[in-house]
């Protein structure tokens, strides 16, 4: 449920002016955007971060796209994004806005990220109603929404990269999920223990913690509706049709086997297949659409920026390990 976010000190920069027309072209220049040439300090997480190695992996869209269709199970925050949201309207916009806040609240500096999530929490003031499915009323700033948002994000971040991105050891997935809890407080999730209604800290309080919410999640039409819309994503370049088309079938194969029953995947669904493509397969995939990115205005400029910074960061780590 998280609404347009900015890109640089101050908010100068915003995902709905982000140039181009197609959705990789918009999210490419998101990511030019938001990595920042002159941060004021390392943010919440830094380069030395589980978070920052996860969040520039190449398994990135695959998660982002996981992660949106896991959220839409939640009856209170799909009626939330139905009624409030415009992605119909413009789905790269809705796509580079997403891109913007993580990307910003991820590599930008204090200051920026508060500024982003700032702007989110207006935005949440906002929006509120009632879910037509359950009847039940509904606020996106509901700290309970907020958890949901959030470990539906986590948990395809490590998903994605165990399946098809970079190897983390069980005691890095844990450091990746407590860091994480930053961002969550951010957004306005309390900063208190999981048993508190704060967000999960390990990889144990995750699973635990979908254990408990799966009796509140339903698919509904409009869930039906928009994983048939991103799978199929019609507004995708057409020349990275066939791109798009893997990234879906290995984010929907992915999914726990529980919200794939829930969307009908493997049983005549919008996404047919039930083994999740094979790893070096989707890598290639991934690979190409990096190649895409890296030739857009700014995105070469920012990994490098992004890639010094976490060299220098694992330098110094190494030395403090040998007692240097």
């Amino acid at each position: 449920m998280v609404g347009p976010g900015g890109c640089g000190r101050g908010g100068a920069v915003t995902a709905g002016v982000f140039p181009g027309t197609g959705l990789f072209q918009r999210a490419a220049a998101a990511f030019a955007a938001c990595v920042p040439v002159d941060p004021a300090d390392d943010g919440f997480f830094g380069p030395g971060s589980v978070t920052w190695r996860l969040h520039a992996d190449l398994s990135v869209p695959v998660s982002g796209l996981r992660s949106l269709l896991l959220q839409a199970l939640h009856p209170l925050a799909m009626a939330g994004v139905d009624q409030h949201s415009q992605w119909r309207d413009d789905p790269a916009g809705r796509f580079a806005s997403t891109a913007a806040y993580v990307l910003t609240t991820t590599y930008g500096d204090r200051a920026t990220a508060r500024a982003a999530n700032d702007r989110v929490r207006k935005i949440h003031e906002r929006v509120r109603g009632t879910d037509p499915v359950t009847g039940k009323p509904y606020e996106a700033g509901d700290p309970a929404l907020l958890v949901w948002v959030h470990a539906a994000l986590v948990e395809s971040g490590l998903a994605a990269a165990a399946l098809y991105g970079v190897a983390l050891t069980p005691a890095e997935q844990d450091q990746y999920v407590a860091e994480m809890t930053a961002a969550a407080e951010l957004v306005g999730v309390p900063s208190v223990g999981f048993a508190e209604g704060g967000a999960p800290a390990s990889v144990a309080e995750l699973d635990a913690y979908f254990a408990a919410v799966r009796p509140s999640l339903a698919a509904s039409k409009s869930t039906e509706d928009i994983a048939t819309y991103l799978i199929g994503m019609p507004d995708v370049e057409p020349e990275l049709a066939d791109v798009w088309e893997v990234l879906a079938a290995a984010a929907a194969a992915s999914l726990p086997g529980w919200a794939r029953a829930m969307y009908g995947f493997g049983a005549g669904g919008p996404a047919r297949d039930s083994v999740p493509p094979e790893r070096e397969a989707v890598r290639q995939v991934l690979g190409v659409l990096d190649a895409v990115y890296l030739g857009e205005p700014g995105v070469l400029e920012a990994r490098q920026r992004l890639t010094l910074r976490m060299r220098a960061a694992q330098h110094e780590q190494h030395q403090q390990a040998s007692g240097r």
